[in-house]
């Protein structure tokens, strides 16, 4: 063997089997023999003693944003020592592929608070297979792409709250086509943000039919996490049922006041879908507090036009009161129907870094907001402190659950789940709270969300799968990131393997770039590289 892990506790990630001690035989970065403890020893050019270390499959992170981090960051900390060997990138309908150059100088513009301006990439694609052939370079970790709905809507159809016609939506079918024939596993949607919530039911409907033909599933950030959230889902899980498509609901959390303690609520909506045949699952974050844009508040009318017409109305005494209103008042559809309380709204970072104003302090209201975003150019990240603690807690149990970190990377003071989510899930809520057994766990970090994907060889310890592993100390992994210190790495996770290879070694990042992209069955049933 090239290498043996000897004497680990073994946690297959089917969530039915308890942990066994085992030797474990790679070779071609390939799971190559399973060995229990006992039996004829494997040999290796390489043998590592993991005695007290749990090894499992690398964790699948279902939902991140590290779309231009992956390009810039060699060393990708973040992810990396957390265990993660896989991302799904592409979310919340806004990403960078497939674009031109005019939708792609707007998309840099309007998620810079996400990701950044950009200025560090060279943006050498246009298409999700360009995209995907980049990370194929070599990148810290594995990615997987959704073909993001808005950015789509955005070439098809502009910056215009209105039904497409007929011939738009063809263009938008093909370039979901397109996608997922390069390599997409699904497409995601983010209809509390624009242009993407401005399509109708049926305009989704036919888009998730070509993703349904491709083999891939829908990934919605619904059109409201407050104020009517059960509505929203109800709307989803409709169309899932009507066209076929499989659903993913992303960061499903129940947050604000209206939803404390309702997330049974949404589960009895997802086990009725699932009865009925609907194809269902969900991600969330175990922490209370959202992250997001201070653009993404605004109303939905507001934007109109792209990014320099929504500074335009801010810069309107009229209008920028219209806004306030809707925002304070009225409860603007970009703040999901809530009226904004700037107590729980935190400032976490800036697109302008020259900006003085100081990460961690809590906006005192629409004054200091509107200066904010006129003099970030609207790329302000926040947090917002709006969750519920028992409903993260009970959504977690879900059988259709998995886990998403939501991670926003950008910014001086970033959510610390960026850093923090999956050490966070086995430390405090497995082995601190017991909300979940360990094999349970496990089993939401990686053998569901690869389920969920299609990947016949990710996420279980099993003979001929990929070598992506983690070893980590079930006694003392726990997240170092806080809200205070966000990136503060982990404890507790000495080992981690992509392609049978060391990414993380004795606690530390090696300069391994074993990333590469994990293409979708669109792209593999078209003859393609599976990745």
């Amino acid at each position: 063997m090239d290498l043996v892990v000897r004497g680990a506790r073994v946690i297959d990630g089917t969530g039915r089997h308890p942990a066994y001690p085992a030797d474990v035989g790679i070779t071609a970065g390939r799971i190559a023999e399973i060995r229990p403890t006992g039996g004829r020893r494997l040999t290796g050019r390489r043998e590592l003693d993991a005695s007290g270390l749990a090894l499992a499959p690398g964790f699948i992170d279902m939902h991140a944003h590290s779309d231009l981090a992956l390009l810039t960051d060699p060393a990708h900390e973040a992810k990396a020592a957390q265990g993660v060997t896989l991302e799904v990138l592409g979310q919340d309908g806004l990403s960078y592929a497939p674009a031109d150059d005019r939708t792609l100088d707007t998309l840099r513009t309007l998620i810079a608070g996400w990701n950044g301006d950009g200025s560090d990439v060279v943006f050498d694609w246009r298409t999700v297979g360009g995209y995907l052939d980049r990370l194929d370079r070599g990148v810290a970790v594995n990615g997987a792409y959704l073909v993001p709905q808005g950015t789509v809507r955005m070439m098809a159809v502009g910056w215009e709250d209105r039904p497409a016609t007929p011939s738009e939506l063809g263009t938008m079918k093909r370039l979901v086509a397109e996608g997922m024939e390069q390599g997409a596993v699904g497409m995601s949607a983010g209809l509390t943000y624009t242009p993407g919530m401005f399509a109708t039911d049926a305009e989704l409907a036919g888009l998730c039919r070509v993703v349904a033909a491709h083999g891939g599933y829908f990934c919605p950030h619904h059109r409201s996490y407050g104020a009517g959230a059960l509505r929203a889902y109800e709307e989803m899980l409709a169309l899932a049922r009507g066209t076929g498509c499989p659903l993913h609901l992303a960061h499903a959390t129940m947050n604000f006041g209206e939803n404390a303690g309702r997330a049974d609520e949404l589960l009895a909506l997802l086990d009725a879908a699932t009865a009925a045949g609907a194809d269902v699952t969900l991600d969330t974050y175990p922490y209370t507090a959202g992250c997001t844009t201070l653009a993404a508040l605004l109303p939905s009318w507001a934007a109109v036009g792209g990014p320099g017409a929504t500074l335009a109305r801010l810069r309107d005494e009229p209008t920028a009161e219209r806004i306030r209103h809707a925002l304070e008042v009225e409860g603007s559809d970009g703040c999901h129907g809530v009226p904004v309380d700037w107590s729980t709204i935190e400032v976490s970072g800036t697109a302008d870094p020259a900006l003085a104003v100081r990460v961690g302090t809590r906006l005192d209201g629409w004054p200091a907001a509107r200066a904010l975003l006129l003099a970030d150019r609207l790329g302000t990240t926040i947090l917002q402190h709006v969750g519920d603690e028992r409903n993260v807690r009970t959504v977690m149990r879900h059988r259709a659950h998995t886990g998403g970190s939501d991670g926003i990377l950008h910014g001086a003071k970033p959510h610390p789940r960026a850093y923090g989510t999956f050490p966070h899930y086995l430390g405090h809520y497995v082995r601190e709270l017991g909300v979940l057994g360990l094999e349970e766990c496990v089993a939401h970090l990686t053998g569901r969300p690869a389920a969920r994907l299609g990947l016949p060889d990710r996420g279980l310890v099993r003979e001929g799968y990929r070598a992506d592993l983690v070893l980590f100390d079930p006694e003392t992994v726990a997240a170092g990131a806080t809200y205070d210190r966000p990136r503060t790495p982990p404890a507790g996770i000495p080992y981690v393997l992509i392609d049978g290879r060391f990414v993380i070694e004795d606690g530390r990042r090696t300069d391994v770039l074993a990333g590469r992209s994990v293409r979708g069955p669109g792209r593999r049933a078209a003859g393609g590289r599976g990745g």
